[in-house]
């Protein structure tokens, strides 16, 4: 059922309290961006949203104060103790007696709105579902998802090149990652999700009748845009990959695509830059059997460093979901080259403008076969460059968000208003 407009009163101020994993600034991670610009859309949408996370509020920047930070201290739990734990890893470190305790000071207040912001924030759902039923009217419960967390780490489960310990160990947290995202998915009012395939994935199995309201959110862009851009033979023959590589499952799918392009870029004279935090062990791994491959560190603009790249990739073989970087690499006028997998949440027209294959092999030869094809690689990255301009709008997230929240606010009403004490009352009365 779409969303009517008509249920959202612009006068009307609805409080909406955000549960996240960190404050997310520096937003130097996709979900930190994704997490950043959901709650200051919503608020420019005209929502009063009050952010809660670990980290530092001291360094914000101007476009994120109609967003009121609240700053959880003392850090999280160690990984150690949350093997132990029976919610997964994420939710179990940021579980500390310090955040219930301000989650308990913030439940003290009116909200119209709770956000679950991520699986991470789990931890807070049984809380807040004792809240939600406590205090009329009752609040909309919100869970924004990232991601279809399951698969994702199923498969790493699976398919991770680790030690035993370590592979028992992603199991056991896969098992309790599933267990807390359905009891998520099933307790919500409202589901937001970054791809429809994410959406669809995560309601199978929920009766219809008890699903909660889905909403399909892709991420906005609101970084820096390159006006106009063409490759030529003066552009070095370079490929580059931007992100941060600080999560366990980044670092795998970087360790994958680099042990297959490597040493197939150095045999045809390609370099592949790596821009983005690599853990030092693992920048040392690959360094010690890469010949075409250099590492950059942290960039505060990818747009720079993307000005010297005939090509980028996203070549990520686990992990569901929109991939942020697209964005980066679309409005610096990059062209992409990335696994069909790993364009979950792209129009067909943008697939079409981006080199699509299905395996790294045959992705790693696609790159090599088109680096040097320069009409085609400025119509591919002037096409998503279009394109990306008209589909990718921060403030179009933040009005859906909260047209979402109003009506199912209203239909919550409806629903108080026609209890069986409110229809034998209805029965009761004289027709008039």
């Amino acid at each position: 059922m779409p969303f009517d407009d008509g249920f959202l009163d612009q006068t009307s101020t609805l409080r909406c309290l955000w549960i996240g994993r960190y404050i997310p600034y520096p937003a130097d991670a996709g979900a930190k961006v994704y997490s950043a610009k959901m709650a200051e859309s919503l608020a420019a949408a005209g929502a009063t949203v009050r952010f809660m996370g670990f980290g530092s509020a001291d360094a914000l920047p101007a476009e994120s104060r109609g967003v009121e930070w609240h700053s959880i201290p003392n850090g999280k739990r160690s990984e150690i103790a949350a093997l132990f734990s029976r919610l997964p890893n994420a939710a179990a470190i940021d579980a500390t007696q310090t955040y219930r305790q301000a989650l308990e000071s913030q439940l003290s207040e009116q909200w119209d709105a709770i956000v679950l912001d991520g699986y991470g924030a789990g931890w807070a759902l049984d809380r807040c579902l004792a809240y939600t039923y406590s205090v009329s009217p009752q609040p909309v419960l919100i869970h924004v998802s990232h991601n279809h967390e399951a698969a994702l780490w199923a498969s790493m489960a699976a398919n991770a090149q680790a030690a035993l310990p370590k592979k028992l160990a992603l199991r056991h947290n896969a098992f309790k990652v599933r267990r807390l995202e359905r009891r998520m998915v099933r307790n919500v009012d409202l589901l937001s999700t970054i791809t429809e395939e994410d959406g669809d994935a995560l309601l199978v199995g929920v009766p219809p009748e008890t699903a909660p309201r889905l909403l399909t959110l892709t991420p906005g862009y609101a970084g820096a845009s390159v006006a106009n851009r063409t490759i030529t033979q003066e552009t070095a023959r370079r490929v580059a990959i931007v992100g941060s590589f600080r999560w366990i499952v980044k670092q795998e799918n970087l360790r994958r695509f680099v042990e297959v392009a490597d040493p197939v870029f150095a045999q045809n004279g390609i370099a592949l830059d790596v821009f983005g935090d690599v853990p030092e062990r693992l920048q040392s791994e690959l360094k010690a059997r890469t010949h075409a491959t250099e590492f950059h560190g942290f960039v505060d603009d990818p747009t720079a460093a993307l000005a010297h790249a005939r090509m980028a990739v996203v070549p990520e073989v686990f992990g569901g979901g929109f991939k942020l970087k697209f964005l980066d690499y679309m409005f610096a006028r990059v062209p992409v080259a990335t696994l069909s997998d790993a364009a979950a949440g792209l129009p067909d027209a943008l697939r079409s403008a981006m080199i699509v294959r299905g395996d790294l092999q045959t992705l790693v030869q696609g790159i090599v076969a088109e680096i040097d094809r320069f009409t085609e690689l400025n119509e591919r990255q002037q096409r998503a460059f279009e394109l990306a301009q008209t589909l990718y709008r921060w403030g179009d997230r933040g009005r859906h968000l909260r047209q979402a929240i109003v009506q199912i606010q209203r239909e919550h009403r409806a629903h108080r208003q026609t209890t069986p004490e409110a229809l034998n009352s209805l029965s009761a009365s004289p027709v008039k």
